[in-house]
Formats: structure tokens, sequence, C-alpha cells
């Protein structure tokens, strides 16, 4: 008879918000797996009801503090779709200098302060900065000039407050460009240097089975790597716009979560993020970014979510590459934006959010008050896929100390960089064998 053993850990540090996983096994192998997250819901969707078309940028913004433009590029977009309003092409690239700077901060947030602490072997960044203090040191270089980008263009780092419907309610000066490019410039060379750093990290080989390969989703542009635009694609074919969203994908409630799991109609879960972007886009990546990636004997497909640390900083540096070519190209636009005319209208639109697709729809009335909203974020879509992770990993590992398993289910997690609500909190672990009760 196999004895029961549980495995309780308090908090899951590291993760952006509150929630917990149950986890039931035994020798014989994992029974049942579930990411529970148990934030109560916020209601976004419901209080943009009733509210302006203008106002949705700065109230999405607020669903995160990590990635508020993502929010904001998605709900401008789709408003502008609804209204029929195209930026021009000077505020489009102003617009992904924006996002530039949210990809780089967000992503070296998660590799150097959330994730590296996993893979050699310490409980926090603080405690790994003892040892490593001029990787720390290099990490937050890198972060604070992404924090410039968005300062920049925003108005302020946190929850930006120069994006409206039509493009910018301030226009960067060109000598604010250049200043600001002499700091891209010298975090992008750290930025070279974080790609073999992160390629060099201990990684556990994990990979799943052909029968059993992810369906990896994101937005693929014929001239760029997706950022704002592109159409939604897959690596099992699927190929649609955002106005087809609704018709491919669903959300359901499930008992343990108050976060929607995300499914595609035809075959189920499926994964977004980098991982995705990049397998689906490696070939629109800058040449630089290819060539460092060919250095670090990096490959341009990527299926082993361990990997993803790497996956993210490859995007750090097409991220400063991008920035400074833009800047370098920079013609400043006729007007800060367009205007818009309230109609009665829908409107569909999909950005790449540093931790991957983010959906919106808003219908419009006349005056154009927001009658309806929908927000997918891309968390509630990787949730299924987390614990589909958990399953297909642990077999593996059963062999090892309690403790170790427990670290590894922690780290399989953080390879998402789950964003759980917009502040960053904790996340309860519960491991137990079968035939013990569930918490």
């Amino acid at each position: 008879m196999t004895q029961s053993k549980t495995i309780k850990v308090d908090y899951l540090a590291r993760v952006e918000g509150e929630g917990a996983l149950y986890i039931r096994y035994d020798d014989g192998g994992v029974h049942d797996v579930k990411l529970k997250i148990f934030e109560p819901p916020r209601f976004f969707e419901a209080f943009l009801r009733g509210r302006d078309f203008m106002e949705a940028p700065d109230i999405t913004a607020r669903i995160c503090g990590i990635c508020p433009v993502a929010y904001q590029m998605s709900a401008l977009h789709a408003m502008e779709n609804a209204l029929g309003l195209a930026p021009t092409p000077e505020l489009r690239t102003l617009r992904r200098l924006i996002y530039c700077g949210e990809w780089i901060e967000s992503h070296v947030l998660h590799i150097y302060m959330l994730h590296a602490p996993d893979f050699l072997g310490y409980s926090s960044a603080v405690e790994m900065a003892r040892d490593h203090p001029q990787v720390v040191h290099d990490g937050l270089q890198i972060k604070k000039a992404g924090n410039a980008i968005v300062r920049l263009l925003g108005g302020r780092e946190v929850h930006p407050i120069n994006i409206r419907v039509g493009g910018f309610y301030r226009l960067p000066e060109a000598q604010q460009l250049a200043e600001l490019r002499d700091q891209l410039q010298a975090a992008r060379s750290l930025a070279t240097k974080m790609v073999h750093w992160a390629a060099s990290l201990p990684t556990p080989a994990f990979e799943r089975s052909d029968a059993e390969r992810y369906e990896f989703v994101a937005l693929t542009h014929p001239d760029e790597y997706p950022m704002n635009e592109g159409r939604i694609t897959s690596t099992h074919g699927l190929d649609i716009s955002a106005r087809e969203y609704d018709q491919h994908f669903r959300e359901e409630q499930v008992p343990h979560t108050n976060a929607l799991h995300s499914f595609l109609r035809a075959r189920g879960p499926y994964m977004v993020g980098p991982m995705a972007r990049y397998n689906l886009n490696y070939a629109r990546l800058s040449p630089l970014t290819r060539q460092v990636a060919e250095a670090a004997s990096f490959p341009p497909f990527c299926a082993n979510p361990f990997q993803s640390i790497v996956v993210r900083s490859l995007e750090v540096l097409h991220a400063f590459d991008e920035a400074i070519d833009i800047i370098d190209h920079y013609r400043a636009p006729q007007e800060p934006y367009l205007e818009a005319e309230a109609r009665s209208a829908t409107g569909y639109a999909a950005t790449e959010a540093p931790r991957g697709l983010l959906y919106h729809r808003y219908s419009l009335d006349p005056r154009g008050k927001i009658t309806d909203a929908k927000i997918v974020p891309p968390t509630s879509q990787n949730q299924k896929t987390i614990e589909d992770d958990l399953r297909k990993l642990l077999p593996k590992y059963l062999h090892l100390p309690e403790g170790e398993l427990q670290a590894r289910c922690e780290q399989a997690i953080r390879n998402y960089d789950p964003c759980i609500s917009c502040a960053t909190h904790f996340l309860k672990l519960h491991l137990e064998k079968a035939g013990e009760d569930p918490p």
C-alpha cells in the first residue's frame, strides 16, 4: 500500500496576484491538478458599460500595473476599429515604440526578479543578488531603459496618461528621443549579454510528445514582429482576424477558479506568450537578435517552457533594436491625434501583451457609450496549459525529495509569468498524495 504524504506550501512567491495550486498524486501518477485563482472578480468589463469610448484606455490601464500599455493599446485599437479610424504611419510607429518599452520593463522584471532565482537555487532575487550582484545590477539598468521609453511617451512609468483614441495627447520632442537613444544603446549591449547569460542557465529537460504538442497561438504580421497588429495564427493552422476571435475561442467557468478558462473550440487548450510569438515569427526578429540567438546556440523553435526565459531575453533585445531604429528614422506626426466621431458600432482588437495575446471587444451606442465589453487576458488563456504541464511534468520527478518536487512545480508555473492580478502578491501551493482529503 502506498503511504500517503502531503506537501503544503503556504505561499508561492514571485508571481503577480493571489491564487492556489492543488495537486493530487501517488506513486502511480498525477490524478488531479487545479490552478485556483481565488481573488474576487474585478468587474472591469461590467463597469466599462455606460462609459464614453474615450475613457476605455485609461480605465483598462488599471487592470495591470505591470503591463498597462497592453490594455490601453488593445482598448484604443478596438475603439478605432469600431469608429473607422486609422492612425497615421507616424502615430502607429510611436505606439510600437511605447510597446517596446513595456516589453522591456515587463520581461526584465520577470527574468531577473521572478524567474532567474529558480534556475540558480535561490528563494528570492534579493538572496540571488548577494552572490550575483552584477547580474542583478545589469537587469535593473536594462529595466530602467524600458521605463524611460514608457515615461517619455506615456507621461509616467505606471498607468500612462498620454495615450488616447486617435493617437497621443502630446508628442515627444526630437531632442528627447535623441537623449533616450543614448540610454537605449547602452542598455542594448547589456541585453545582448543577458541573452547569453539566460541561455547558460541550467534548464530542466521537458518537451511534450508529438501527440501532445502545444498549439502556440500569437499574432503574425507580414512585415514586423507582432506587437500592436496582425492576424491571430497558430502552429496548428489557425489564421483569423480579431473580428473572428469569438467564433474560434470560448471561455468557460470552472469550479476551482474565479478566472475563466479559455479553449480553442476545435482543439482545446493552447499557449500564448513569448514562446508562441517566437515560434510563429522567428524570421521577423531583428537581424541582430537572430544573430545573437544563433551565437547562443538557441534554436529558431522552442518547445520547452523552461526555456521561455531565453525567449523573453531575445524579445528584450529585439525591442531595443526596434526602439533604436524607430528613433533613428523618426518623423514627427503632423498632429498628435486624429479626432473620432461617435457612432453605433462594435470594434475588435488583439495585441501582444508581454505575457501573450490580449483580446478586446467593445460595442458602442450612437453616442459613443460602451454597451458591452469583453477582455480576455493572456493568463486566462494559459491556465489550462499550465495545469496540463504539471500533469505531464510530475511523473518524471516523483523520485525527487518533496522539497525539490515542490520547487520544480513552482518553477513550472513561473515559466508562464502568470499575472493573476495587477499587483504582485502570492500563490499558495498544496501538493498531496492520493487518498488524502483536498484542502
